[in-house]
Formats: structure tokens, sequence, C-alpha cells
């Protein structure tokens, strides 16, 4: 059987930057062992599979795969393909709206998209399946290990290195500044060792550049992905982990994420966070993406 794919560039508007996604719109008939076939032979950080949703106030069920293993929810794969989706203009015969709903193992995203005065889409947007949990607190020790990094590059007056989660864990941990950002060298060994089996198993390192921006690198070797170009789910796990820290009780808190600059593909992700009586509610974040290959598979 042949299927159709799209790749897209996501959380840039230049082709050749961002992170790339592979997307096939239409996967009906696909088993799971295809999906992870065909990610492997990608072998971009995710690949996505559109297949009709269960309910039918909902656009689609997108599955998720690393080429390790399958996921519950992830940031640039959504956000491009909704973008990629409304390119096309429909998904399963159904036009493509403003608003996407997406069926997702760890529960309904919603993406909005943004578009030019002619209909083109430019940006989108998603708001996190999960509200903001936070889980077990990581050695300094682990974390500098699995960074490559010595111990006292990890900076412990804003938090401990810690699992954040707002549908997929991270381990958060700020670094001391961008030489240190720049030196971190993933070991393969350290993450066996101190991070096999933990919730979050992912490293998101990042460094504050200003009052409302960070500069970030995301490791996941125990997902077959060394080094994440750009982030979503971990970006807005930080977003949303950062607002939790921060002394405002009321409002939305903007965070702007650059990623990936080390990688030679620079992603900008923008992220905000809702607080209502000092609770972090709705994440969402989002960006541009630009369309790179399309063309069929076999399968």
């Amino acid at each position: 059987m042949r299927y159709t794919y799209l790749t897209v560039d996501v959380f840039t508007d230049q082709r050749f930057g961002g992170n790339q996604l592979a997307v096939l719109p239409d996967a009906r008939g696909l088993s799971t062992e295809q999906m992870q076939a065909i990610t492997r032979e990608f072998n971009f950080a995710e690949s996505t599979f559109v297949l009709p949703p269960s309910a039918p106030e909902n656009d689609a069920q997108v599955r998720i795969f690393t080429p390790g293993r399958e996921v519950p929810f992830a940031g640039h794969p959504n956000v491009g393909t909704a973008y990629a989706l409304a390119l096309l203009g429909h998904v399963h015969g159904r036009p493509v709206g403003d608003v996407l709903r997406f069926e997702e193992l760890a529960g309904l995203v919603m993406m909005t998209i943004s578009r030019s005065a002619d209909g083109v889409p430019q940006t989108t947007e998603l708001t996190a399946p999960a509200q903001l949990s936070l889980g077990q607190v990581m050695p300094v020790e682990a974390v500098a290990a699995a960074a490559g990094l010595p111990a006292d590059a990890i900076v412990l007056s804003h938090h401990v290195p810690q699992t954040a989660s707002v549908g997929l864990p991270f381990t958060i941990a700020e670094v001391s500044d961008l030489d240190a950002l720049a030196a971190v060298k993933p070991d393969l060994a350290a993450f066996d060792r101190h991070f096999t089996g933990l919730e979050g198993d992912a490293l998101y390192l990042y460094v504050q550049t200003g009052e409302a921006s960070v500069q970030a690198r995301m490791l996941a070797p125990l997902h077959g992905v060394i080094e994440d170009p750009a982030t979503g789910s971990a970006a807005a796990a930080l977003t949303g982990f950062l607002a939790h820290l921060s002394e405002m009780q009321d409002g939305t808190i903007p965070l702007t994420i650059a990623q990936g600059l080390e990688m030679g593909r620079p992603s900008l992700i923008h992220g905000a966070a809702d607080k209502v009586a000092g609770q972090v509610q709705a994440v969402r974040v989002g960006g541009p993406s630009v369309a790179v290959m399309e063309g069929f598979l076999t399968v």
C-alpha cells in the first residue's frame, strides 16, 4: 500500500531550521509495528500518524512515535501536524478550520491555527492536555553526569532538578550560563545508570537569557533521540514550571524558548501559562512551521 507523507520544519519560519517532522495525514490500515518502522525509516525525532477520531466532535486521532517508542503527547508533532493538515485543507474528508481537536494517549489536545489575510496558515498553537504536575527530584550529581557537566554548573538557587509534565514528563534543570549550556555532551552510560525506568527520563536544560526568555537543550537518548532541536512538550513543561515558581498569583506568564542553536537548527518556541489564585491552569506553546517535502511511501 502507498501512503502520502509530508515533512515540515517546526518552530521556525526558515526551511532547514527548527525540528523536522514527518506526517502521514491518512494512516488507516497501518499497524503499530509498521508505524514504528516508518518512524525509524524517517529517523526524525518524531513522526505522526493521523487516524479518524473516536468521537465525532473531534477532528482526528494522532499517534506520535519517536524512533524508540510511541509517546502519549509531544509538542512539535502537534504543532507541525496541525500546520500540515491546515496546508492540505482537510482531514479525512473534513475541512480544516481555525481549531483542531486531536485525540491522543495523554488526552485531548486543542490546536489553534493563525492564518494570513489570504487564509494561508502561519502559526499553530497547542493547549497542553494536562495540568502541570511535579514529580521526582533528581540528584544534582546524576543530572550533571548525564549532561557531561561538572556538578557546580547546575543552578540550585531557583529550584532543584525536578520532573515536570503537562502531558509528557521531563527532568528540568537550570545551568549556570550559555558556556555551560554549549558544553553539554550527553553521557549515554550515565543516562542508563541514573534515568532508566524513571518517569522523567529525558533531560531539559535551560539558561535564563532575559526576564521572560531562556535558551534550552533537550537530551533523550533513552527515547532514541540524542538531542532534539525544538521540544514543544518540554517547553510547555518548563513554561508551566517557571510559572509555578513565579510570585504572580493571577494572570498570564509568557516565556520564549530558543533551542537547537548548538545543533545548527535554530528554533523559537512561544509559551504562556495562565495562573489563577496561585495555581497554574492552561499552558500553551506554539510557533511557525514551514513545509519541506511531500511524497509517497510503500508498506
